[in-house]
């Protein structure tokens, strides 16, 4: 019978209940899928720490050697971890997680030799239309290869460590106490190596892998999820907190008085330090709900800022069209050029712990000159059609003076001193609104006249 792909092959990855939606034999056929749509001789496959990960990644393995392909096994380890070992072992990369959804969720983020991203318009509709037949009809005979890949294990662990501090300079940088909450997730496997030997007394939180999340889903972009590290950051008197999800590969900051830290501010310390580093020079990309702190502080420090939609494929696409150096999302994704143009959150966080290390000031200090506006975060609301939602809305604020309008992804709306942005969910009957302003009161009065547009 053949596989109903339909719900379980997304934008940008594979993710699914396992085994209602998903088992081992189907992760076999996307494991010889794979290897034809990319042409490999050899691959490398990586998996998080849920029960399911090391069976799906093992039923892959097998996929991809009986097309002949060559299968490097890192084992347990981050996405980011996985993205370095495709870029510096130059291969195509399978990685077993489902981030921060819950337990019985599972998934593979795929990419091509140099980390280079596979989504629907680079090759995963091919990989899907595979799968599909050969659930119905079976592996053709001709598809199996005359001889065997073969299998091979290795730890990347300490290599990735090495060549992301190689990228920031952290020699001479005060004594700094830090928790760190990695959610039972991947954090908690590449933490203890990356930050061994810095000047850090880190406290830990939640560095069990443990896959069933047992203290709180893995997913910090939800307020809810922080809260024991704001506690604690408190508790400890610390300098600041991180906060990992699920498959480590993004991270969410907590400064010295436990207030969250807005991704925007990160993104923009970050690319004055990425700036700064390559001679006052260079792209840095950023998407178009980022706050507008953003390309001002890359123009301020010599950059070029280059808005995009929301997505990482689209960040990583431009990121490779314009040779940026860095890239940015409000979403706690960060992207290096140095880092095969892939998004590591762990190295965002050595930039944060080295540009607080290397003054004496607090945390929340040093964000000011990059934290300068009001935003709502973003907001979901339920629509039976989200587009005539989004005609109503422009129609509202066509004709208003000083008011511009551009659909680069979805909505924007742009006054004097605020703008908004509605985009509708690709998966979900949602639109997604996120408002910033020059301060609290507009802010407010932006986000509720939207809000009340969007759910007349």
């Amino acid at each position: 019978m053949v596989a109903d792909l339909s719900q379980l092959v997304k934008a940008y990855d594979v993710r699914g209940v396992v085994p209602d939606q998903w088992d081992e034999p189907l992760a076999e056929l996307f494991g010889a899928a794979f290897v034809q749509v990319t042409a490999a001789d050899a691959i490398v496959i990586g998996h998080d720490m849920r029960p399911s990960s090391p069976g799906l990644s093992a039923a892959f393995a097998r996929g991809a050697t009986a097309r002949g392909a060559d299968v490097t096994l890192i084992g347990l380890c981050s996405t980011d971890q996985l993205y370095y070992a495709s870029g510096a072992l130059d291969l195509p990369g399978a990685m077993f997680t489902a981030s921060h959804n819950p337990a019985r969720y599972n998934g593979i983020k795929l990419c091509r030799a140099g980390a280079a991203p596979v989504g629907q318009d680079t090759g995963l509709t091919e990989i899907r239309t595979l799968v599909e037949q050969w659930s119905e009809h079976g592996l053709p005979a001709a598809a199996a290869a005359t001889t065997p890949g073969t299998v091979t294990e290795r730890d990347t662990l300490t290599d990735y460590a090495a060549h992301l501090l190689g990228l920031v300079g952290l020699d001479g940088i005060r004594p700094l106490k830090v928790v760190v909450d990695a959610g039972n997730g991947m954090g908690g496997h590449t933490v203890p190596t990356v930050f061994a030997g810095l000047p850090l007394d880190l406290v830990p939180m939640y560095f069990e892998l443990d896959g069933t999340f047992p203290n709180h889903e893995a997913n910090p972009l939800d307020p809810k999820n922080i809260v024991d590290l704001q506690a604690r950051v408190l508790a400890e008197g610390a300098d600041l907190g991180l906060a990992f999800d699920g498959d480590a590969d993004r991270c969410f900051v907590v400064d010295e008085r436990g207030e969250g830290v807005s991704p925007s501010a990160i993104t923009a310390l970050v690319a004055a330090r990425e700036l700064a580093r390559n001679g006052g020079e260079g792209t840095v990309i950023h998407n178009l709900i980022t706050s507008w702190s953003v390309p001002e502080v890359v123009r301020e420090n010599g950059g070029t800022p280059v808005r995009t939609r929301v997505g990482h494929s689209f960040i990583k696409a431009e990121m490779a069209e314009h040779g940026a150096i860095f890239g940015g999302e409000h979403s706690a994704h960060y992207y290096f050029r140095d880092f095969w143009n892939a998004d590591t959150g762990m190295l965002a966080a050595l930039h944060v712990l080295a540009a607080l290390g290397g003054q004496e000031g607090p945390l929340s200090g040093l964000l000011d000159r990059y934290d300068r506006y009001t935003g709502s975060g973003e907001i979901n609301s339920t629509v039976d059609d989200q587009a005539a939602r989004l005609t109503a809305i422009r129609a509202a604020y066509e004709g208003r003076d000083g008011v511009r309008f551009d659909e680069l992804d979805g909505l924007t709306v742009t006054g004097p001193d605020w703008w908004f942005n509605l985009r509708a969910s690709n998966t979900e009957p949602l639109l997604r609104l996120n408002v910033e302003a020059r301060d609290e009161k507009t802010m407010a009065a932006v986000r509720d006249e939207v809000l009340a547009l969007v759910r007349a």
